[in-house]
């Protein structure tokens, strides 16, 4: 459990490849090699231990207590991964499918047309999450210190929104809040309100 944890930090930097984990440390691992890797690390932080009550597929409610230590640590580093290498639509869609796609596995759709469907665009959405992420393991928490990636869309430049070379024009955002308000200035005419 996480109270019996170390009281130091454990740190590791995981490294991807077309979003599949492929090293920890530096170390080229085969998958199964990573999960058991991260599983013993993980569970001896404390991480990946859920109790919960859950909406069963035949309609009852069971309550349920999960220890996937390896799993929690792979989800936060390659959503951390995901943060700079995917854009803003790739990001929404991703988070869309996922619950649709953990429900077909979860209710044992695995060979379904539709769980295939969207491994075809998982898979395509994971070619360019490549890079490390570096994070520590404490007392049942996932922190991420720092991700770094070849595909990164992170541009220092443009998110300081000052001293960025004419690269981003704070005056052009008055025109976008208005065209962005568009719909509620037309819900305001018609219905009234606010």
């Amino acid at each position: 459990s996480w109270y019996d944890a170390p009281d130091e930090p454990t740190e590791l930097v995981i490294t991807f490849d077309k979003g599949d984990p492929v090293a920890i440390n530096g170390e080229d691992m085969k998958p199964h090699e990573i999960l058991t890797k991260l599983n013993e690390v993980g569970g001896a932080n404390g991480v990946g231990r859920l109790d919960i009550v859950e909406s069963r597929y035949v309609g009852m409610k069971s309550r349920g207590a999960y220890e996937t230590p390896g799993g929690t640590v792979l989800f936060h580093a390659r959503r951390a991964l995901e943060s700079i290498c995917l854009d803003r639509g790739e990001m929404h869609m991703k988070d869309e499918m996922s619950a649709r796609y953990s429900e077909l596995i979860y209710n044992g759709f695995w060979f379904s047309p539709d769980r295939e469907m969207m491994q075809a665009a998982i898979d395509k959405c994971s070619e360019s999450v490549k890079g490390d992420v570096r994070l520590k393991l404490y007392k049942g928490n996932v922190i991420i210190t720092g991700r770094r990636s070849p595909n990164s869309l992170f541009d220092e430049k443009l998110s300081t929104f000052e001293d960025d070379e004419g690269l981003y024009d704070q005056s052009d955002a008055g025109g976008f809040i208005k065209l962005n308000a568009l719909r509620l200035r037309t819900l305001n005419r018609v219905r009234g309100g606010h």
